[in-house]
């Protein structure tokens, strides 16, 4: 659940991490000012909160969670060590997803680490510093391999599956598309390839833009069809306006919003859109206690998803007393979801979905 926030220098990275956690990293119009990387708590916005909170008055309100990290910007030769690079990619190998910032307007006043503003060629830049990296590791993998191939045939199609991924980034194609199979992605899990994480391409535009899709933009569309081929999201944000977004209160952040004709801000989408890149899922329990969402990952079973709470709850779990948060919003309230007969029993081999309204009854 920890998403590293990449990109050249000058390009936003901050000024956006700013606005996701309202941490205060430093941020200033000049290379590698951020050289250690900021890391951020940020909730995931969910309505559902909102309206069971109103429903149960509870002591206390609890939301899902997502960590940022702010890696310093990275520049040419990054692989090599130019510009502090093997310290910064080291910081991004620690993340599970990535969020590449890429600046897709022009500001006479806001320098550019190579000279003039071309979105394509920055993306290009960041991309072959992770590809340069995934290679080198690939090649101590593919050496080790074929060493222990002389005692082990078992790794055979381990090689010939890291060479196929050697291939692709040697055409400068990242390893996520790749088309691999469960059991041929399982022999990375010791080889963590950077190119291999899910990504998306957050797209910084001007003011002007903020408040629809830039289509005359032609960075921006560039930008889109390039991740299209690679089955990867792009987000337009505006940093600069999300960063004054951030520090208004409430009522007036919601007045903003209206005014500007925004049905939410970017960032609410950009940390939606990140949980969901992360395969994860929200399921919700409530009382007068607390009203709290649990991560999960999509698919995961109610005796798991109980241990989420605490390990007796797994233990000894005897079944979920479920109720689907639409129902309960279509209802209106826990007695009407009975009366509906949509109040369910589950037992252990019951996948969670996204939205569940749970109870676990347990023994132990």
């Amino acid at each position: 659940m920890k998403l590293g926030i990449v990109g050249l220098p000058n390009v936003g990275k901050s000024t956006l991490f700013n606005a996701l956690t309202g941490a205060g990293a430093e941020s200033a119009n000049y290379p590698f000012c951020t050289i250690d990387p900021n890391v951020g708590i940020v909730a995931v916005p969910d309505s559902r909160l909102d309206y069971l909170t109103k429903m149960h008055s509870p002591k206390k309100t609890t939301p899902a969670i997502i960590e940022f990290v702010d890696i310093a910007g990275l520049v040419r030769g990054a692989a090599q060590g130019e510009g502090l690079g093997n310290k910064f990619l080291s910081h991004i190998r620690e993340v599970d997803a990535i969020l590449h910032v890429v600046r897709c307007f022009e500001d006479e006043n806001i320098i550019h680490v190579d000279g003039a503003i071309d979105p394509m060629r920055d993306l290009e830049t960041i991309n072959m510093e992770l590809i340069f990296s995934d290679m080198e590791m690939l090649e101590r993998r593919i050496e080790r391999a074929n060493k222990a191939l002389k005692s082990d045939k078992s790794v055979a199609p381990s090689i010939e599956v890291f060479k196929r991924v050697y291939d692709a980034l040697t055409e400068g194609k990242c390893a996520r598309t790749v088309e691999l199979s469960e059991d041929e992605l399982a022999w990375f899990n010791d080889t963590p390839l950077l190119t291999m994480k899910p990504v998306i391409y957050v797209a910084n535009v001007s003011e002007d833009e903020a408040a629809s899709e830039p289509v005359d933009n032609v960075g921006y569309q560039k930008l889109k069809a390039f991740a299209a081929e690679e089955n990867a999201q792009v987000m337009p944000v505006c940093a600069g306006i999300e960063a004054e977004i951030s520090e208004l209160p409430p009522e007036e952040k919601a007045m903003f919003l209206e005014e500007m004709g925004i049905a939410e801000s970017g960032l609410d989408r950009l940390i939606k859109a990140s949980y969901t890149l992360l395969g994860l899922i929200s399921f919700l329990t409530a009382g007068p206690d607390e009203v709290r969402a649990w991560t999960i990952i999509r698919g995961t079973k109610a005796p798991r998803a109980a241990g989420k709470i605490h390990s007796d709850f797994e233990r000894g779990f005897i079944r979920a007393e479920v109720v689907a948060f639409n129902d309960l919003e279509k209802y209106g309230s826990m007695a009407a979801v009975r009366e509906a007969g949509r109040y369910r029993s589950e037992g252990k081999e019951y996948v969670m979905q996204d939205g569940d309204i749970v109870q676990f009854l347990f023994n132990v």
